[in-house]
Parts: C-alpha cells; structure tokens; sequence
C-alpha cells in the first residue's frame, strides 16, 4: 500500500443520502435531484470534495434511473467545480441487471462491491459474475472504482480483479464498518485489514467509513493511520448526538473537516484529492 503520508491532504468524501427511505426520520436527508444538487453544493463549500451519490423515485425508493444519475452530476459539474463525482453501483432495492446502467454517463468513479454480505434485513448480493460484469463496465467508460470492502474475503476479491486486468494495481479501497450482520466497527479489525491490504494491494489508496454512531470514532481511527480519505453524510450518519439529528450534509462535513484538523492534517482541494486518488 502506497504510504500515506501524515501531513498529505485528506480527501472527504460526503454520502449525501443512502438507498433506504429516511425523509421521514431527517427531512434534512435529500431525496430529490433538486435536493441533492442543493445538499452537495453546501457540503463542497464546507470542504468535501467526493460526492457519493445514490438516486431515488418519486416514491423515494432506490433507483437505477440512468437519467437521474445524470442530472445530478450535470449539477454538481456545474454547481462544484472539480468535485469527484462518484455513483453507486450498490444493490439494496435495486436490479442487479440495472445496477451499471448509469456508468455509460462516466462519473469520476463509481463503487464497487467485490462480495456478499448479510446486512440488518437482507443479503446485500454480489455475485462473481455480476462483480466481473461491473468492473467491465468501468474499465470500458473509464470511470474509477472503489472497492467497498464489508469482509476480508472483499480485498482478495479486489485482488483477483487487479490480476485479469480489470483494475490497476492502485485501487481506493473503503473498509465499511458499524453495519449490523456485517463487519464491527473494532479497531482492531481496521488493523487486520490495513495489513491485509498492504500485503496483497501494495499500491492501494484508503479509507474507512464507519455506519450510524461509530461514523465519528471509525474516522478518528482512519486518521490516526493516515488515511488517505474519509467519509461522512446522512446516507451513513443521520445523528451529531444520540439526542441531535445533523441539520445537514454540510454540518457532518464541517465536522469532519474539524476532525481532520485534530490530527494535523489539512483537507485537501479538489484539485489535490483527485491527485491523491490517480483522477486528472
């Protein structure tokens, strides 16, 4: 793994809403086009500079929507410049077939699950084939994946994607912690797979996110590794407290930008976080 160095710049990186239809426990979540240009606008003025984005129906349910997905980055193209613009390739609620459609619209980058995984109410599934089948799409459209890391068996999937090509040798990989079923937000865990992926990804970029109330404390643990990144946002966080709900993406933001800060490092420009994760 590419040493990060202590005073690099950090990237963050805003989850601006998630999959599962939460307006009604945080009106602050956005769920339309509009609401989403809007929400990351203020959060890119706050110091995030990778939006992760998911789309939604009328309904509010998760959609695949190509032309969505597209809106939203014309806005935030037009709204943020520089900002990495980074889509969702995930599975809750949606169609594996209709998972990479909107990749022909070539994002910045776009995440990549590279295993299954048991989340709170379902099996978030990801199927070698469908995994193969993705990473294609993205090598095609030229768009940057990150690995999205729920089990350690995900690095080697990763790895295995590096060995037939469909990666490079330096992929951003994200360990996702705090998700019920799935892998614990223990700090000790973060440790096996930073050493895990510096053994078999040398080169790689990283990050971690942590769900629900271990966002702050998994961020805090990132940094003190050095991490290249971090990542915050309602999709994974709706709370400032367990008595607060975040007024917005851009408070979660600023608070991030604090925590950065607390371990002496700085937030990086776009400019500087495209060059951190291998973007032009």
């Amino acid at each position: 793994m590419a040493a990060s160095r202590s005073d690099a710049p950090v990237v963050i990186a805003v989850a601006i809403t998630g999959s599962v239809p939460r307006k009604a426990d945080n009106p602050a979540v956005p769920v339309t086009v509009a609401e989403q240009i809007e929400s990351t606008h203020q959060a890119f003025e706050a110091g995030a500079t990778l939006c992760h984005i998911h789309v939604r129906n009328d309904d509010e349910s998760p959609s695949s929507d190509p032309e969505k997905f597209a809106a939203v980055q014309e806005g935030l193209r037009t709204h943020c410049p520089g900002m990495i613009v980074q889509f969702s390739t995930g599975g809750r609620g949606r169609d594996p077939a209709a998972r990479g459609l909107s990749l022909k619209h070539r994002p910045d980058m776009a995440s990549l699950s590279t295993g299954s995984v048991n989340f709170p109410t379902i099996v978030y599934e990801n199927s070698a084939s469908l995994v193969t089948d993705l990473a294609s799409q993205m090598k095609r459209y030229g768009v940057r994946p990150e690995i999205e890391v729920f089990d350690l068996s995900h690095l080697h999937g990763a790895k295995r994607l590096v060995e037939a090509g469909l990666i490079d040798a330096r992929p951003h990989v994200q360990f996702v912690m705090g998700v019920q079923n799935a892998m614990p937000a223990e700090e000790h865990l973060l440790d096996i797979l930073l050493a895990e992926t510096r053994r078999i990804l040398p080169e790689a970029t990283w990050t971690a996110a942590g769900i629900g109330r271990n966002q702050a404390v998994v961020m805090a643990w990132a940094l003190a590794r050095g991490a290249d990144a971090v990542r915050t946002g309602l999709e994974d966080n709706i709370r400032v407290t367990k008595d607060r709900l975040a007024a917005s993406n851009a408070e979660l933001v600023g608070l991030a930008a604090e925590a950065v800060a607390r371990h002496g490092r700085r937030v990086a420009t776009p400019a500087e976080a495209r060059a951190a994760l291998g973007l032009t």
